[in-house]
């Protein structure tokens, strides 16, 4: 037996390269990524420029919930920080977002912003129940061509979100858009920041693109005082780290009925808008998996945020693009994110509020020429009709009404798209054996196919022994099995003998069957249907 030198409680080489191998498999996701200076400079950098185009967004989407600025920064920072470091996807970056702040301001309005903070609790407690159970999974159920039209729809969503900063208010305290010298002097700053970006990783890549737009507008405007909208003039950003605070709410049921029906509504548009974004970071950065993981991230940093007066939040496709678009890959850069902005709300508020608001709609305009499908203006010259129609449909209501119900309808259209096709695929070829007919069905057996099944078969001409072939069909749920029985009924009427071939053994056992109804069991395959149906119709006798 060979015993070791080291001193007690010493941690050996081995187990210093296991540790270092586990830290750095968190920090990268498992990416093949080197964590050495460069790479360490690249990730700060990018949660600085991501820090930046969090600012006016946290605050605009403060206003639009109806609750101070701070209650918008301080729900960035701790959604941003907890998801960075629990999150299924580094690179992906969460904060305030408007999805939500919509939602929020009816609650807020209504009942006072401790109910609010009460929601974002239990919103984030749904939505770790939602991961524990792993519900995240079904995501995977979202086609694609509803995937282009969230991401084209967000993309305008976020353009248009831009278009009030080209506003001013004046001495009645309205709003009125930009005219004249102020407008043409924002224009050319903005397109000044856009040029910046694109010219930047030609010139050099020791700093990101949307960095170096934010920083050479910035000292422009600075240096030559010029009279431009700036962060400060949409509010002051300075203020304390965020304390921790027991939601003022009563604990009773009336309260939760109040915030329940709130707290369902951003759990799934949190989690949609979340899980959405997570597949197209994961596009970007070659990753995959991780949606339970992400719901449970997101439920966590929820729930933290509304005991430290957070308006609560979920991923930000915007500010996630200007990430990796950045190079930010791991989990340092959302981490470094969160903490800048921190930094700004507690010792840089009079910087930050100089910066000019020009520089920051320059970035979110490359974000959303960045983030727009482009390609999905061919595609759809060249898919199916229905899918060109779900893309066209999903951006439309996304502008129109929100992330989560243009999702759910895409699905729901795409869902019915793809039954009724299936639905007008189940035919059969009919042969006659000797005294026996034989359909052999192809094409699947479930409910939106048993009319055209039932239609295939003609029980008063048929000989004395049918055989039902299901070797070229699926039967995939119980309608399927009640058309069995009920076909199987008719010949008994017309008093003929059915045999099944090729029916799956669980069918076998959840049909009942007459005498006789004769299966062939001897090939039968093993696939499984959707459900097992405990309460089985009652079309024949029990019998085998």
């Amino acid at each position: 037996m060979t015993f070791s030198s080291a001193p007690s409680g010493a941690v050996s080489p081995s187990s210093r390269r296991s540790l270092a191998a586990r830290l750095r498999f968190w920090l990268t996701g498992g990416a093949d990524l080197p964590l050495d200076a460069g790479r360490l400079r690249i990730e700060i950098l990018a949660g600085l420029t991501v820090a930046l185009a969090l600012v006016p967004e946290a605050v605009a989407f403060a206003f639009v919930a109806g609750v101070h600025p701070l209650v918008g920064l301080h729900a960035a920072f701790m959604v941003g920080l907890l998801t960075a470091l629990f999150g299924a996807r580094p690179g992906m970056i969460s904060g305030a977002t408007g999805a939500l702040a919509v939602v929020m301001v009816a609650l807020v309005a209504e009942h006072g912003v401790e109910y609010l903070f009460a929601t974002v609790v239990l919103t984030g407690i749904l939505q770790m129940l939602a991961g524990v159970l792993r519900l995240g999974k079904f995501i995977r159920l979202v086609p694609h061509p509803v995937m282009l039209g969230f991401v084209n729809g967000l993309a305008i969503v976020i353009f248009l979100a831009q278009l009030g900063q080209f506003q001013l208010t004046d001495e009645s305290g309205a709003k009125v858009w930009m005219t004249g010298r102020p407008l043409l002097v924002m224009l050319g700053l903005v397109g000044l920041t856009m040029a910046l970006i694109w010219l930047g990783p030609r010139v050099t890549k020791l700093v990101p693109a949307p960095l170096l737009g934010i920083a050479g507008v910035a000292a422009l405007v600075i240096g030559l005082d010029i009279d431009v909208p700036r962060v400060g003039d949409l509010a002051s950003i300075a203020g304390t780290v965020p304390q921790f605070h027991i939601p003022l709410v009563p604990l009773e049921w009336d309260t939760l009925a109040v915030i329940l029906p709130y707290a369902v509504i951003l759990a799934a548009i949190g989690l949609i808008e979340s899980l959405l974004t997570l597949n197209l970071v994961g596009e970007i950065t070659g990753m995959r998996g991780g949606a339970s993981r992400e719901c449970v991230a997101q439920g966590v940093a929820n729930t933290a945020t509304g005991f430290f007066g957070g308006m609560g939040g979920c991923a930000m496709i915007g500010q996630s693009m200007i990430n990796v678009k950045s190079g930010g890959r791991t989990r340092i850069a959302g981490i470094a994110a969160a903490l800048f902005l921190l930094a700004f709300v507690v010792v840089a508020a009079p910087a930050i509020e100089r910066i000019p608001l020009a520089a920051l709609v320059g970035v979110m305009f490359m974000v959303v020429i960045g983030t727009f499908a482009w390609n999905s203006l061919k595609v759809m010259r060249r898919v199916p009709l229905i899918d060109a129609l779900v893309i066209v449909l999903v951006t439309v209501v996304t502008v129109w009404q929100d992330l989560a119900t243009a999702v759910v309808v895409g699905v729901i259209v795409s869902a019915l798209a793809f039954a009724w096709k299936n639905a007008t695929r189940i035919h059969a070829r009919i042969e006659d054996i000797g005294d026996a007919r034989i359909y052999r069905l192809e094409g699947p057996l479930f409910f939106g196919s048993i009319e055209g099944f039932l239609a295939l078969f003609d029980p008063e001409h048929d000989p004395e022994t049918v055989i039902i072939d299901f070797a070229g069909s699926r039967v995939a749920d119980q309608s399927a099995l009640n058309a069995i029985e009920t076909i199987a009924g008719r010949y008994k009427a017309a008093g003929k003998k059915v045999q099944l071939r090729h029916l799956s053994r669980d069918c076998h056992r959840l049909l009942k069957r007459a005498g006789q109804l004769m299966v062939d069991s001897d090939d039968d395959p093993d696939y499984q249907i959707a459900v097992d149906y405990g309460v089985r119709t009652g079309a024949f006798p029990s019998g085998h």
